[in-house]
């Protein structure tokens, strides 16, 4: 196994936990938005998301402060178009979750070989991630 590039690690952990809070806020912001007769089961899944998000960046700050890192108190910046229908909530919900797909991505290619702990971590937010996407992709089908 190589070392583990630790500044590298804890960079990007960093960048992933200002990332899931800014899912927080962006899918409780959503859940206050949703109007409609479909309403309370969107609320009720935009509500389970953030919820997730928060502990997903729990779970990276816990492995960003055992690596002896810093976490960040910023979020990362939020696309919004204040378009508040629900095809384009969930737009932006997907392309949220392919870029959190990504960062997890990014992850897994710098620990890789370097920390089974953290490579087996990344591995299962893919795994996670990817559900997010397909399920976002299956809720817009009837949009397109």
């Amino acid at each position: 196994m190589r070392e583990l590039d630790r500044d590298k690690t804890n960079q990007l952990l960093n960048t992933i936990m200002e990332y899931e809070l800014a899912g927080v806020v962006r899918y409780t912001h959503y859940s206050l938005m949703v109007t409609g007769p479909h309403r309370l089961p969107i609320v009720q899944f935009f509500q389970q998301q953030a919820t997730e998000s928060l502990l997903h960046a729990q779970q990276v700050g816990e492995i960003l402060t055992g690596l002896e890192g810093h976490p960040s108190l910023n979020i990362a910046p939020m696309e919004e178009t204040n378009e508040h229908s629900l095809h384009n909530i969930l737009v932006e919900s997907l392309n949220h979750e392919k870029k959190a797909l990504d960062l997890y991505k990014d992850l897994l290619e710098v620990v890789e070989n370097a920390s089974i702990y953290i490579e087996e971590f990344a591995r299962g937010m893919i795994g996670q991630e990817e559900v997010h996407n397909i399920e976002l992709k299956k809720m817009l089908r009837d949009y397109v």
